[in-house]
């Protein structure tokens, strides 16, 4: 968004210091003028703010289409910084000794604290963010992706603008016959934040929960995983205002277009279930 330069610099010279084959970067202004960035970095600033999918599409698209210039890409918040400088070459081999592997999804550490906060661990048993498992889904903000992944099951779902558009590519990824690895050892430095932070998290987290399931659930599993979520809410017992922008985005999810809707196969279904987290809840 272009209003953290020095967290900016800060990201690119941790990319710039990886070990192995220098690492190509690009930086997208999402309706925002870029900062000034080191030579050899490329940039594109668009004129309106498309979302966090949105701009993450134009920087795919920035490496050919699909992204198909390239074998992996990395996706890193322009808050965070890269702990290792082993970080690249650990995703390398990892990709390269996998051949079914298509998401990697990094660690978060607080910089100062190094905990990672139970959200950022992207499995239902996450008491343990120093174990490395498969899993369903990836954190937006921390992960490299085989870009033969965008080839097979498409780009991000630039209508979600925020929230849940990780989780609908995980599926469909996952679908595809591709596998998502969480792993401990590969971290990203990003300050503890709580995602109500943004004004329309609640709004837009019910939308595309509500999206999330008809764009990609058999007919049979969107009330059971739609009817958990509503549960969870309410278990939560989150403030007045709140409940009202979550009940206005759940609203919005049933009368608006989610987009093209492929359902998940029964056999990915098992699959996820298999891994942990049935897609019910």
């Amino acid at each position: 968004m272009g209003n953290r330069p020095e967290e900016l610099r800060a990201l690119i010279d941790s990319v710039v210091k990886q070990d192995g084959d220098p690492v190509r970067i690009a930086v997208v202004g999402n309706g925002a003028p870029v900062p000034e960035v080191p030579e050899g970095v490329r940039t594109t600033e668009l004129p309106e703010n498309l979302g966090i999918p949105g701009g993450r599409n134009v920087g795919i698209e920035m490496f050919g289409p699909a992204g198909r210039d390239v074998d992996i890409l990395l996706f890193l918040d322009d808050d965070g910084l890269l702990a290792r400088t082993d970080t690249a070459e650990l995703c390398r081999q990892a990709f390269s000794a996998d051949p079914r592997l298509g998401i990697v999804s990094f660690r978060i550490a607080d910089p100062d604290t190094g905990e990672t906060q139970r959200r950022h661990v992207p499995r239902l048993r996450a008491s343990d963010p120093m174990r490395s498992s498969r899993v369903t889904t990836f954190l937006g903000g921390a992960n490299a992706v085989r870009t033969c992944v965008f080839a097979d099951a498409g780009l991000l779902p630039a209508d979600f603008f925020y929230a849940h558009e990780e989780t609908d590519l995980a599926w469909r990824a996952l679908n595809a016959g591709w596998q998502i690895d969480y792993r401990s050892d590969m971290v990203l430095y990003h300050p503890t934040t709580a995602p109500s932070r943004h004004a329309v998290y609640h709004r837009m987290v019910a939308r595309n929960r509500v999206w999330l399931a008809r764009r990609n659930l058999p007919l049979p599993l969107i009330p059971v995983y739609l009817g958990s979520w509503l549960l969870l809410t309410l278990l939560r017992r989150p403030s007045g205002p709140a409940l009202k922008a979550w009940f206005g985005g759940f609203k919005e999810g049933w009368t608006s277009s989610a987009g093209p809707r492929r359902p998940m196969r029964w056999r990915t279904v098992w699959r996820l279930t298999r891994l942990g987290r049935p897609p019910v809840i």
